[in-house]
């Protein structure tokens, strides 16, 4: 695998800094972190969703962290050695801890766990403060709003 170095990044920029963590992060990723599989799907333009097979694992073994814009996933089998025999074990009970980076405004809808598939529905909902807005272009006046239009003068309106 080619490593990428963005150091030289960062002299140049200003405020993508948590972007370029994220690339140097993505570097460091541990081969451990594939387990236990997951997919990412966009369910509309703002809703997500995580999917992870957890076979074996009861909701209550299971443990969902959101703290600002990391999402921890971690689960625990609690101990039941004693009640059952295996001749072959094929499901992976071992502790897994899945974080996910979500970008700024993500956040946790909902979470269930059905047939061994625990399902976290995610959306993003950008505050109405920092949504983009038009900004008037005007002279000494203050504009009350966005008026494109052409502005009429009374004597002009009742000449044409």
């Amino acid at each position: 695998m080619r490593t990428y170095d963005v150091a030289p990044l960062f002299r140049s920029s200003v405020g993508f800094d948590r972007l370029l963590d994220l690339l140097s992060q993505a570097e460091r990723a541990e081969a451990t972190a594939a387990w236990p599989p997951y997919n990412i799907e966009k369910v509309a333009e703002d809703e997500y969703r995580i999917t992870m097979a957890v076979a074996g694992f009861t909701s209550d073994e299971i443990e969902l962290t959101q703290h600002d814009t990391a999402l921890l996933v971690s689960g625990q089998k609690k101990s039941q050695e004693s009640e059952r025999q295996y001749l072959h074990r094929g499901i992976a009970a071992r502790t897994f801890r899945q974080t996910f980076n979500l970008a700024e405004h993500v956040r946790v809808t909902g979470a269930t766990l059905e047939n061994g598939l625990l399902t976290v529905d995610l959306k993003r909902e950008v505050p109405e403060a920092l949504k983009p807005h038009r900004i008037t272009i005007g002279g000494m006046q203050a504009a009350l709003g966005q008026d494109n239009a052409p502005a009429q003068i009374k004597d002009r309106a009742k000449a044409a």
